[in-house]
């Protein structure tokens, strides 16, 4: 009986591939299946306590599209303030709003440098639906403020970014309340003590300023800093403790999120995920602390000296300790 039922499917792949519908006909199942679970989900919105409990994943790399429709569904902005900006989509088939534009078309830009960025979006959205603009650049602290002054014209509801480097500068390029919901990746390896990034270095690259990749990004507590600058509140992360959700204060939390509950921040930087490497680019999976002693001689800034020196994350510790 397995057998018989192992060439059913076997046959049905074929078959779909043969037709090339592959993508097509299995992405608009996930659509229609993750859509689905997200409308049963809104039914115990209110009794959410951690934005972790709303996870979802559709499009997203995480869960992330679940949060996004919890935090708009709180706010009320669906469906008709869904306008996002979205810096280090790929070619948009991973990515934190390609659902909500598949569902609700909105005014989108997104941003990243890849190779026939265009015709490879094309193919995993319909850009006549929306209006959805490709912008093919890298993104420096010195292109930002003119990148979004040519690409976007709308009041921004959903403002992400996850580049894996220069996170931290960019963010303090832009200006405050931005948008309604700011998504940012942060990097749990530094833990929750250090209030750290990587040096503002145009077209950093995580793998070539350390082998392992780990040091990139910014710390936790460095992203919360920066973005009570800009006016918004944590509000938590994604179960995989990487990506932080931030609201701008002009909703304030006591009225929309009165019963989420913000934990220590050494609870959003345990993180599970090994995907460190060793000096032949191969996986090493390290865990737990053996991730910091890794990357322990390179080079950060000390947000918490005035001078944004660079200094060796272990003799950071040291005077942490």
């Amino acid at each position: 009986m397995k057998k018989v039922i192992f060439k059913i499917i076997e046959f049905f792949v074929l078959f779909i591939k043969r037709i090339k519908l592959d993508s097509y006909f299995f992405d608009k199942l996930i659509f229609y299946i993750g859509y689905n679970q997200i409308t049963q989900n809104r039914k115990n919105y209110e009794n959410i306590r951690d934005i972790k409990s709303a996870e979802v994943k559709i499009f997203s790399q995480n869960g992330e599209d679940g949060i996004l429709d919890y935090l708009l569904y709180k706010l009320n902005l669906t469906p008709n303030s869904t306008n996002f900006v979205e810096i280090g989509v790929g070619d948009y088939r991973e990515s934190n709003t390609r659902f909500l534009y598949s569902l609700y078309h909105p005014k989108g830009v997104i941003v990243d440098c890849i190779e026939k960025m265009n015709s490879r979006v094309k193919k995993n959205v319909n850009l006549w639906k929306g209006d959805l603009r490709i912008c093919n650049t890298i993104v420096t602290t010195n292109n930002i403020e003119e990148l979004l002054n040519e690409h976007c014209d709308f009041k921004i509801d959903i403002f992400s970014i996850d580049i894996d480097s220069v996170d931290y500068w960019i963010i303090k390029k832009l200006k405050k309340n931005i948008s309604k919901i700011f998504v940012a990746e942060y990097n749990p390896v530094f833990g929750s003590k250090l209030k750290v990034t990587v040096p503002n270095i145009d077209g950093f690259e995580r793998n070539k300023y350390h082998y392992s990749n780990l040091c990139y990004g910014m710390s936790l507590r460095a992203l919360i800093d920066v973005m009570k600058e800009k006016n918004y509140y944590f509000i938590g992360t994604n179960i995989q403790k990487m990506n932080a959700f931030f609201i701008s204060n002009e909703y304030n939390k006591d009225k929309f999120f009165k019963d989420v509950n913000i934990s220590e921040l050494e609870n959003y930087v345990d993180s599970n995920i090994r995907d460190s490497r060793d000096k032949n680019y191969n996986l090493n999976y390290l865990s737990g602390d053996n991730k910091l002693e890794e990357i322990e001689d390179c080079e950060v800034i000390d947000l918490e000296n005035e001078k944004n020196q660079l200094i060796k994350i272990k003799d950071l510790l040291k005077i942490k300790k």
